[in-house]
C-alpha cells in the first residue's frame, strides 16, 4: 500500500488537511500525518484536530515562534528526518507557509515526490513571503494540483509544461470542507451560538498578515475603520495571538471586544450569519464565497483574482476611506453567486485518485 506523508503547520492546512485524510482512507492510501507546530496553541491548532475529527499527528515537531529562516531551516531539517524513518511514497503539501516549503524541499532533496495542493497561485508581491514559499514549492513538485483555471495558466506562462511535472485543475479543497462542515456547523459551533448579540448586523473580520501588522500605518487604517464601522456593526474579530501582542504594545485600542480565535465550526456559522466580512486572509476571500458573502479584502493584492474579476471580493488595501466607502456600498448590493470557479467539491478525492495511480 502506498504511503503518502501529509504535512501541515497553519489553520488553513489543518482544514484541508481534513479533506484530504478522509479521501486518502477512502482510496486504502495509508497516511502519516506531520504537523510542524507552526500554528500551536489550542485554538489555533488542538481544536482543529479534535473538532474535524483529522487523524492525530504522528509526529509534532513543536517548531514555532521564530524568524522566517530559522523556522524554515529547523522544519526541513526535523521533516527530513520523519521522511527517512517513514519512506513514504510521495509527500503531499498545502498552500504556502514556511511549512509547505520546508516539507517539499526536504522531499525533494530525498528525491520523494511532491505533491502540492493549491499550487499556481500568484499575488505577483515578492516582498510576501507567502509568495515565495509557494512559487519555490510549486517549482520542486511532481504534481500541481491548480484550484482554479487562473492558477493553471499562471503556470503555463511561467513554462511549467517544460518542466518534469503533472498539472491538474482540481478544485478547490476548501470548498470540499465547507460543503461537507456546514451541514453540522450549527450544532457544533460554540463562540457563535454563546456569543452575546446586539441588534446591529455583523461583520466577521480577521487582521493577521505580517504586511498589514508589521506597518503600524497599515495597521492603524484598517483597526481605525473597524472602529468606525462597530458604530453601525457588531463586529465579530477572532484575534490572532501575534496581531493582540502587537495593538497591545503600540497601545492601539479597539472600540470593541475581540474575540479569541475560533474553530472551524464557528467561522462557518460567522459566515452564514454576517453581512459581509473584511478580511486579510487568503483562505477566508474564498470561505466567504463559498457561503454567498462579499468580501473586502485588506491587502493591495490577492491570489483569489476570479473573485475580484466577477464583483465578489474588492481590494481595499489599508485606506481607511476606501474600506468605509466600500462597506457603505455593500449595504444595496444583491449578487447571485451563481458561478463556481472551484469546481464541485470533489478536489480531495482527484488528488486521492492521482495518487493512487502513482
Amino acid at each position: 500500500m502506498p504511503k503518502i506523508l501529509t504535512i501541515v503547520g497553519a489553520r488553513p492546512q489543518f482544514v484541508k488537511a481534513a479533506a484530504l485524510s478522509r479521501a486518502l482512507k477512502k482510496y486504502n492510501l495509508d497516511e502519516v500525518l506531520v504537523h510542524t507546530g507552526q500554528h500551536f496553541d489550542e485554538n489555533m491548532a488542538e481544536i482543529f484536530f479534535r473538532q474535524m475529527e483529522i487523524p492525530k499527528p504522528k509526529y509534532n515537531l513543536g517548531i514555532h515562534s521564530l524568524s522566517h529562516g530559522a523556522m524554515t531551516g529547523r522544519m526541513l531539517e526535523e521533516t527530513e528526518k520523519v521522511m527517512v524513518a517513514e519512506k513514504p511514497s510521495a509527500v503531499v503539501v498545502f498552500g504556502d507557509t514556511n511549512s509547505t516549503l520546508a516539507g517539499a524541499l526536504a522531499a525533494a532533496k530525498l528525491h520523494i515526490p511532491v505533491a502540492h495542493v493549491e499550487a499556481g497561485l500568484r499575488s505577483f508581491n515578492m516582498k510576501m513571503p507567502e509568495e515565495i514559499n509557494r512559487i519555490l514549492t510549486d517549482r520542486i513538485s511532481s504534481w500541481l494540483f491548480c484550484p482554479t483555471e487562473t492558477a493553471v495558466n499562471n503556470l503555463h506562462r511561467e513554462g511549467f509544461e517544460n518542466f518534469d511535472a503533472k498539472i491538474e485543475n482540481i478544485g478547490d479543497v476548501m470548498y470540499d470542507v465547507a460543503l461537507y462542515y456546514s451541514r453540522i456547523s450549527s450544532n457544533r459551533a460554540t463562540v457563535f451560538n454563546t456569543l452575546e448579540r446586539n441588534s446591529k448586523p455583523l461583520i466577521l473580520a480577521t487582521l493577521h498578515r505580517q504586511e498589514n501588522t508589521d506597518d503600524l500605518n497599515r495597521l492603524r487604517a484598517i483597526t481605525e475603520a473597524l472602529n468606525e464601522l462597530s458604530n453601525q456593526y457588531q463586529i465579530v474579530l477572532p484575534l490572532h495571538p501575534r496581531t493582540k501582542k502587537i495593538l497591545e504594545r503600540e497601545n492601539i485600542k479597539l472600540s470593541f471586544e475581540p474575540v479569541e480565535p475560533v474553530g472551524y465550526f464557528d467561522m462557518i456559522e460567522f459566515l452564514k450569519h454576517c453581512a459581509f466580512v473584511v478580511t486579510d486572509s487568503g483562505g477566508l476571500q474564498k470561505e466567504s464565497f463559498f457561503f454567498e458573502r462579499q468580501c473586502l479584502v485588506t491587502r493591495d493584492e490577492t491570489e483569489w483574482t476570479e473573485l475580484v474579476d466577477l464583483g465578489y471580493n474588492h481590494l481595499v488595501g489599508a485606506e481607511k476611506n476606501k474600506i468605509l466607502e466600500k462597506a457603505t456600498e455593500l449595504q444595496n448590493s444583491i449578487l447571485n453567486f451563481a458561478e463556481k470557479p472551484y469546481g464541485n467539491g470533489n478536489a480531495a478525492e482527484k488528488v486521492a485518485s492521482f495518487l493512487k495511480e502513482m
